[in-house]
């Protein structure tokens, strides 16, 4: 008869910290510091699928909304576009186009109110969605082209970009007008951004070289976060200032299809994009994200969502103790 006293396993160690010799399968038993835990549903990375493709391939969109109701708006074709397209989790539809044709523009808000500011020129140019047509809003007391927006239509921010120089301006938008909030540390454009009025999140962007600067804004001012692993210009954001994802992008070595993921102090590596590409738009959340068209070498049309890593541990016993 076996002596299951002899009997010697391997059990793979888990740091709950999701942090893996080797992702876990549901059914595995896994050790960590000392207990041994029985995977229940395990994946650690989040992970891109296809979804339903832009009717309009072009790159320096604006987006916003959620994944099952998403909003692009504007972009270059080959000029300056007024499209805008609606997702339903599936597919995109055409929506009401855009007073003012443009790109290197920023969004904020939902599919039914959403918000766009700034574009080439630089201009102050600022745009309300009500779910079928645009109209105009206040204008940007400082006109910039590639900021990027975060908030709502009637709590609004639009930050950095382009003046003719790198900028550090932050504006606040309260439905009707913006006003001045405070300056980023570090003026750039082509950063990404997320999150709210009170609690936003932007990173990476160009200030000369590619930045891996993270910066939150309280409501009043902008404070260091952690820096992106991978500094990057030209990149999506999404989600909130302690839940952001950033994705894509452009570094000294190409295009990019790395993701990262931000708990509200640093930054870890998530699932890698399908297609790899710059100059895209975001919307959603960190746990259901969504990304659109942007540039892969032409103008991509490709629309990609985000399901984030999820695990759960149920412990059977301490090395000291029993079953």
């Amino acid at each position: 008869m076996t002596n299951y006293r002899n009997v010697k396993y391997k059990i793979p160690t888990l740091n709950l910290d999701g942090t893996t010799e080797a992702s876990p399968v549901e059914g595995e038993i896994w050790y960590d510091s000392g207990k041994f835990y029985l995977g229940t549903s395990q994946s650690f990375v989040g992970a891109w699928s296809s979804g339903g493709n832009l009717g309009t391939a072009r790159r320096y969109l604006a987006g916003c909304g959620t994944q099952a109701a998403g909003l692009c708006m504007g972009g270059y074709v080959s000029a300056s576009s007024n499209i805008t397209e609606e997702y339903n989790g599936t597919s995109w539809s055409s929506g009401g186009n855009l007073g003012t044709a443009r790109h290197a523009l920023a969004g904020a808000g939902t599919q039914s109110a959403g918000l766009s500011m700034g574009g080439p020129g630089p201009t102050t140019v600022t745009e309300e969605y009500d779910g079928t047509s645009w109209s105009a809003g206040g204008n940007l007391a400082t006109a910039r082209a590639n900021l990027v927006g975060a908030g709502t239509q009637t709590a609004g921010l639009s930050i950095g970009g382009n003046t003719g120089s790198y900028s550090n301006v932050t504006e606040e938008y309260d439905g009707t007008a913006w006003a001045s909030g405070g300056n980023l540390a570090t003026a750039r454009e082509q950063l990404a951004g997320a999150g709210t009025q009170t609690a936003g999140l932007c990173m990476g962007g160009k200030d000369g070289l590619d930045s891996s600067v993270t910066e939150e804004y309280d409501g009043s001012a902008w404070s260091a976060g952690g820096n992106l692993a991978t500094a990057r210009e030209a990149p999506a954001g999404a989600g909130t200032q302690s839940a952001g994802l950033c994705m894509g992008g452009d570094d000294d070595s190409g295009m990019l299809n790395s993701t990262e993921e931000y708990d509200g102090s640093a930054w870890s590596s998530g699932g890698n994009l399908a297609t790899a590409r710059k100059a895209l738009a975001a919307a959603g959340t960190q746990s259901a994200g969504l990304c659109m068209g942007g540039e892969s070498g032409a103008n991509t049309n490709v629309t990609e969502e985000y399901d984030a890593g999820t695990g759960s541990y149920d412990e059977l016993f301490s090395a000291s103790g029993g079953l």
